[in-house]
């Protein structure tokens, strides 16, 4: 049975990026009334906007789960074709992607392009939430062999107000385990 060990360090260039926290959980459907009911009506999570673009065939409303002014909140984005016969199908499958703050994101995609993960067409781009975001294929190919091994995968520049609160917390652990 294969297991989850890492590479050794020795494997692996140094990482010029971070991974700070999941930013967002997008779910797919042909009518998203259902599940906005379910989120924003029976759960209560409140809905923070809204994002269209027939380019990227869908229609979206965004949710945010979290006090309203913390930045680790983690966006809920209920998504549905603009056209259900269309690429890409937002709805298929359901669990669309996931999204991961990282910082910073340029050099995140160079050190993970050199890895042999393979990206989406389209490269570094504004998101729907006005993040720069770019996506992991949720398959690899022969050039590129690291994906998302069947999920999407978005990655989006966290914003200033996200690596500072991570810094924190960070700082805070070092510190707690350093009196320990």
């Amino acid at each position: 049975m294969p297991s989850c060990r890492p590479l050794s360090s020795s494997a692996l260039l140094p990482r010029p990026f971070r991974v700070l926290g999941l930013q967002q959980v997008a779910i797919g459907a042909l009518d998203k009334s259902g599940p906005c009911r379910l989120w924003g009506d029976v759960l209560g999570v409140p809905m923070t906007g809204t994002y269209k673009s027939e380019k990227e065939n869908v229609d979206e409303d965004i949710f945010r789960v979290g006090a309203p002014d913390c930045p680790w909140a983690v966006e809920i984005d209920l998504m549905q074709p603009i056209d259900p016969a269309k690429a890409p199908k937002v709805h298929v499958p359901a669990l669309n992607h996931i999204g991961l703050w990282v910082h910073p994101l340029t050099a995140a995609v160079e050190y993970l392009s050199k890895q042999g993960v393979r990206f989406t067409p389209g490269g570094i781009r504004r998101g729907a939430a006005g993040h720069d975001v770019c996506f992991i294929h949720p398959k690899g190919n022969e050039k590129s062999p690291l994906s998302g091994e069947g999920v999407l995968i978005e990655l989006v520049q966290a914003p200033p107000e996200v690596v500072r609160a991570y810094e924190s917390a960070v700082e805070t652990a070092d510190l707690a385990r350093s009196k320990g």
